[in-house]
């Protein structure tokens, strides 16, 4: 693996995306992208007894549909990599109990969809894993549990607000050629601009965004026009402006190229405010609609930069400050497989 300037990495040894699988619900399955997921539940409660349980199911369906579309079983998957929402990340950690698969959980809140592909490909390029499976989960209403009030408490909220993705996605990554390539990564830095709204995070997560854009494209020596696609996590309606503004600024104009996962995965009539966001929003559009985008040859390399809000409840209601984070991973398509 080539160090390139102090964030990015180059997976010289290459890693391949071998399948990807998403499982989502009733909202998002009435959005643009229904017919990219796998599987779509036709109630939040996902068959289960809680939120919690339901948020659970979505991880372990992504994963196994993942598996069968590989057409390899769980024990011989080296490692999972996992991450969510939920204190402690209990999502993965009680996955990784059912499924036996050594387990590394990794939180980076909304970003954790790329922090886990990027250190899952330098792993398995590196020789320390020949399969290593990632999954994020997230669901609205364990979220606005954990972050915000309980669904059923029925607070308002402002349009800056984004709307939390029910969802989960996986993917399997190893140096067995296919038609995806995990070429490289950029790990990002933590940036904060002293907001401190909870229903604004998209403007919290634009300058995290902009930081790991403009290091990637001066770290790999290329300009927005050298990718089909750069699409940011879950900046939605509030955030993506902001960060438009913030690269031309610096002489980047992604206006072309650009899309926000966040955007990209409801319709603009549907009720969720801004937009989407959560673990699940960079990860369901990333492994469904975009890997199939890059199979079908729309599009040859796309960089996708998950963003995430590093707070907490507690550090909300002692007043802090909202950190961002964004990590970014090239995708692109090989001719051959």
């Amino acid at each position: 693996m080539t160090k390139l300037g102090k964030q990015t990495w180059v997976y010289d040894n290459p890693v391949y995306i071998q399948a990807s699988a998403t499982a989502v619900g009733p909202l998002e399955g009435e959005g643009p992208l229904k017919d990219y997921f796998d599987h779509v539940y036709d109630d939040l409660h996902c068959n289960e007894d809680n939120w919690e349980l339901a948020e659970r199911a979505l991880m372990v369906d992504s994963v196994h549909r993942c598996l069968q579309k590989a057409g390899v079983d769980e024990s011989n998957v080296d490692l999972l990599l996992a991450g969510d929402l939920l204190n402690q990340n209990v999502t993965g950690n009680y996955v990784a109990r059912q499924l036996g698969i050594p387990l590394l959980g990794m939180f980076g809140a909304c970003s954790t969809s790329m922090e886990t592909l990027a250190t899952a490909s330098a792993l398995v390029s590196s020789g320390y894993a020949k399969q290593a499976m990632v999954a994020v989960s997230s669901h609205n209403a364990t979220a606005e549990r954990q972050f915000r009030y309980p669904t059923e408490y029925g607070g308002q909220k402002p349009q800056t607000a984004t709307f939390t993705v029910t969802g989960s996605g996986a993917a399997l990554v190893s140096t067995k050629p296919s038609e995806i390539r995990v070429e490289a990564a950029t790990i990002g830095k933590v940036l904060d601009y002293k907001l401190k709204d909870p229903f604004d995070l998209g403007s919290a997560m634009a300058p995290a965004a902009w930081s790991t854009i403009k290091t990637h494209l001066e770290d790999m020596g290329r300009v927005p026009s050298d990718y089909d696609l750069i699409a940011t996590g879950d900046l939605s309606a509030v955030g993506t402006p902001i960060l438009r503004d913030l690269l031309k600024q610096d002489g980047l104009d992604v206006s072309e190229v650009h899309n926000d996962c966040g955007l990209m995965v409801y319709h603009s009539d549907q009720p969720v405010f801004s937009g989407g966001s959560g673990c699940a929003c960079s990860a369901v559009v990333t492994y469904s609609k975009l890997i199939e985008e890059l199979k079908n040859g729309t599009y040859n390399r796309i960089l996708v930069v998950a963003t995430g809000a590093l707070m907490s409840p507690t550090m909300v209601q002692q007043k802090e400050t909202i950190p961002g984070i964004a990590h970014a991973v090239v995708l692109t398509k090989e001719e051959s497989s």
